[in-house]
């Protein structure tokens, strides 16, 4: 796909201001409104306007954009650079104009279409008056963490404007305490630390949203935690006392005769201790590993199993 110039499209430089933007955003959209102008071509340059302001008037969608450099130019095909990512995200707010259908590849390639794009975890809350914007991040969490409680280091790339009204990328550090028993989807606020306020305002506040980070052992639902447990087939058939890992520590499960593969065992309130609720559970879902047959002594005694047993697991299948 070809790369597009905003700023060329509005005939600003990089550099302009955003009240430099709505200006050029007006004067073009008059111009080109394709319900009174008579120019050929009205209404494609009425879109590509209508797209280049959509991005351009957005501090994060215009601080994403601006990553892309000066390498690229109008008609050119575009790759975005190996690794390429804005480190935030966007959400809410979309052109409202008659030309809000129509957006290009190029747009949507970069910002996912109209109305909220994901590239990382910052997101543009809603401005009050004097008061500044709230931050929205998503933020990874190893379960253990999320188990015990932990304080982690949080960095944040956040959009800023200068006393000339320009905008630049700043680096955010912050220690953030995980509260022990939090799941996937909570979100913990921390106050005063989204943006600054406007002519004395409050700053806002800065709100973060746990992404639990997949486990090697265990899978989590909720509150609940689910764990495959393999045992040996004499395990299963004649039952057996057998240690588990959960996140508290190991603890004996008993593991009943005539255990099935599939079958669930439950460990109460051993998932996640969510404050103000009843702790979640560990399921233990049984999984009956067979030993393999690699040597002739292990195949002569499958042999002499199968001639003993006569066991026929296909037999409700009938014929």
């Amino acid at each position: 796909m070809d790369f597009k110039d905003y700023y060329a499209v509005m005939g600003v430089e990089r550099d302009a201001t955003q009240d430099e933007i709505k200006r050029a955003y007006r004067r073009l959209a008059r111009k080109y409104h394709p319900d009174v102008s008579k120019e050929s071509g009205a209404e494609a340059r009425f879109k590509a306007v209508g797209e280049a302001y959509e991005v351009l008037k957005d501090p994060e969608k215009r601080a994403a954009y601006d990553q892309l450099g000066t390498g690229w130019r109008d008609g050119q095909e575009f790759r975005p650079p190996p690794g390429w990512d804005a480190g935030f995200e966007f959400s809410g707010g979309g052109f409202s104009g008659s030309g809000q259908a129509g957006f290009s590849d190029f747009f949507e390639s970069l910002f996912g279409g109209l109305g909220g794009a994901r590239h990382g975890g910052f997101t543009r809350g809603a401005r009050s008056s004097g008061r500044g914007e709230d931050h929205h991040s998503t933020v990874e969490v190893a379960l253990e963490d999320a188990y015990h409680g932990a304080t982690l280091p949080l960095q944040l790339r956040v959009p800023e404007y200068d006393a000339n009204g320009r905008l630049s990328m700043h680096e955010r550090r912050l220690q953030v305490k995980v509260p022990r028993g939090v799941i996937n989807g909570k979100r913990i606020r921390l106050p005063g630390q989204g943006a600054k306020g406007v002519n004395g305002g409050k700053p806002g506040d800065l709100f973060l949203e746990i992404r639990l980070r997949p486990h090697s052992i265990y899978q989590v639902d909720g509150k609940h935690i689910y764990l495959n447990l393999p045992v040996a087939p004499w395990e299963a058939a004649l039952g057996a006392r057998i240690q588990v890992p959960t996140l508290g520590g190991r603890v004996d499960l008993n593991v009943p005769a005539g255990a099935r593969s599939g079958q669930k065992l439950r460990l109460k309130g051993r998932g996640m201790p969510v404050p103000g609720e009843s702790p979640g559970d560990q399921y233990v879902v049984v999984q009956i590993v067979t030993p393999p047959a690699d040597s002739d002594e292990k195949r002569e005694f499958y042999a002499t199993m199968a001639e003993r047993l006569a066991f026929n697991p296909r037999a409700h299948l009938g014929g």
